[in-house]
C-alpha cells in the first residue's frame, strides 16, 4: 500500500513498528508499503536514533563549504547599497581593489540575489564587450553633449552638460545648466579648458549650440573653438551610436543619480554632480578599460588655454575682408557676398579656385564660403562636412 500524503507520518511509525518485530521480512515489508529498502532503512535508523515523528527534514545542507562568508556577504551589500545602479562585476572589482579576497563575479551575483538587491529572474553581468575603438592618447578627442532637459521641483529645468575625455572616459566637465545657450556653453568650456588645457578637437552632435539645424553649422561658438585650434567634428544626423562614450556616460548618469531622487533646483543638481563626476573619475570601475578607472589613464592638456583668444594670421598679400558686425556679407568685385553670420566681426580670406572666375571664401584654412563670377551666381555656403565615421 504506498503511503499517502495524507497520514504519511502515521504510516511511517505503523512501518517501523512492524518491521522492529522479532522474524519481520523488513523487505518484503518495503515491497507492501510502497517504498524501496533504501527509504524503508532510512526510517529504521532514525527510530533507533531517537525520532519519534519520522518528519520530513529539510533537504538543506547543514553546512555549506562553498557558500561566502557572512562578512564578505556584507561588504558585498554595503557595496550595492552604496552604489545601488552598480552590478556584480563593479562590486567584485571594488572589493578586490581593496585587497578583499573576492569570489568570482557569478557569486557576487547570488549573494546580491539572495538579499534581494537583484531580482533572481535578472540575468547576470554579460562578458565585458569587445575592443571598441578610441584615441591613442588624451586630449585628442573631447566629446560634448548636452543629456536632455529634465523638470525640478522648483517649476524650472535642468540642462545637464557632459564632456568626456575619449581616450580615458574622464569626465572633464558635468554641469546643471539652466539653459544650452552660446555664453553659457562657452563659460563652462573656457572654465574646463583653464583646468585641463585645450583638446586637439571636439566631436558633437548637429544640434544648437555648436551646429547650425539650416545644415550650415558654421556658429560662433565653433568659429571661437576654431580660434583656439581645436578641430570640430559632427556626427553623422541621426545616429546617435557615432557619440556611443557620450551616450554611455549619460545612461551611466540617469541611473546613477537623476533614476535614484528628485531635485528642486539647479544647485542641488551641481552639488550631486559634483560628488558623482569624483566617484566617476576616481573610483568606480569602467568595463570599458577593462576595469580600471578613468582617472588611471586622463592627462591635463599640454597645450593651456591662452589668456587671449588668438587672432587669425594671413599671408602677406592675401585678399582679406571684415565682415559687418552686423550684415554677414563682404565685397569682392564690385558686388555683395553672403557668409555664414557666424563670421560677422571676423576677418575672411578670398582665394581663386582651380577654375577661372571661382573663388572661395576662407576663415584661416577652412573654407565657409564659395564665389562663382562666370554665371553672377549668389555665394554658396560651404559646410564642414559630417563625420562618416564614428570615433567611438
Amino acid at each position: 500500500m504506498p503511503w499517502s500524503e495524507v497520514s504519511v507520518m502515521d504510516q511511517r511509525r505503523e512501518f517501523v513498528r512492524l518491521a522492529l518485530q522479532e522474524g519481520a521480512n523488513r523487505r518484503e515489508l518495503c515491497r507492501r508499503f510502497g517504498i524501496s529498502p533504501d527509504v524503508g532503512y532510512k526510517w529504521l535508523r532514525r527510530w533507533q536514533a531517537g525520532d519519534r515523528e519520522l518528519a520530513n527534514q529539510s533537504r538543506r545542507p547543514k553546512t555549506m563549504p562553498k557558500r561566502s562568508a557572512t562578512a564578505l556577504e556584507a561588504q558585498v551589500v554595503a557595496v550595492r547599497d552604496r552604489h545601488p545602479a552598480w552590478g556584480a562585476r563593479k562590486i567584485a572589482h571594488c572589493l578586490r581593489r581593496d585587497g578583499q579576497a573576492v569570489p568570482v563575479v557569478s557569486t557576487v551575483h547570488r549573494i546580491l540575489c539572495r538579499h534581494e538587491r537583484i531580482r533572481p529572474s535578472e540575468k547576470a553581468p554579460p562578458s565585458p564587450p569587445g575592443h571598441r575603438f578610441e584615441k591613442e592618447a588624451p586630449n585628442q578627442l573631447w566629446q560634448m553633449d548636452f543629456k536632455g532637459h529634465m523638470p525640478l521641483g522648483n517649476g524650472t529645468r535642468c540642462h545637464p552638460l557632459t564632456m568626456v575625455d575619449d581616450h580615458s572616459r574622464y569626465a572633464l566637465c558635468l554641469k546643471a545648466c539652466g539653459n544650452e545657450r552660446r555664453r553659457n556653453v562657452q563659460k563652462h568650456l573656457t572654465d574646463t579648458f583653464r583646468c585641463y588645457g585645450l583638446p586637439d578637437a571636439f566631436y558633437i552632435d548637429n544640434g544648437s549650440p555648436w551646429g547650425d539645424t539650416s545644415g550650415a553649422r558654421w556658429t560662433a561658438l565653433k568659429v571661437w573653438l576654431l580660434k583656439l585650434g581645436i578641430h570640430v567634428v559632427h556626427a553623422r544626423p541621426c545616429h546617435p551610436q557615432g557619440r556611443g562614450k557620450n551616450e554611455r556616460f549619460h545612461r551611466s548618469l540617469n541611473a546613477e543619480v537623476f533614476a535614484l531622487r528628485s531635485f528642486r533646483t539647479l544647485s542641488e543638481v551641481q552639488r550631486a554632480l559634483d560628488s558623482w563626476r569624483t566617484l566617476y573619475n576616481l573610483e568606480r570601475p569602467h568595463e570599458g578599460l577593462g576595469m580600471a578607472v578613468p582617472a588611471d589613464r586622463y592627462r591635463p592638456s599640454s597645450r593651456a588655454m591662452p589668456n587671449r583668444i588668438p587672432k587669425v594670421e594671413y599671408d602677406a598679400g592675401e585678399i582679406l575682408r571684415t565682415v559687418s558686425s552686423t550684415r554677414s556679407y563682404v565685397a569682392f568685385q564690385g558686388q555683395m557676398w553672403k557668409v555664414p553670420q557666424a563670421f560677422c566681426g571676423e576677418r575672411l580670406a578670398i582665394r581663386p579656385l582651380d577654375r577661372d572666375g571661382n573663388y572661395g571664401i576662407f576663415f584661416a584654412s577652412w573654407q565657409v564660403a564659395s564665389i562663382d563670377l562666370t554665371n553672377g551666381g549668389p555665394v554658396s555656403d560651404v559646410s564642414e562636412q559630417v563625420s562618416a565615421m564614428s570615433p567611438v
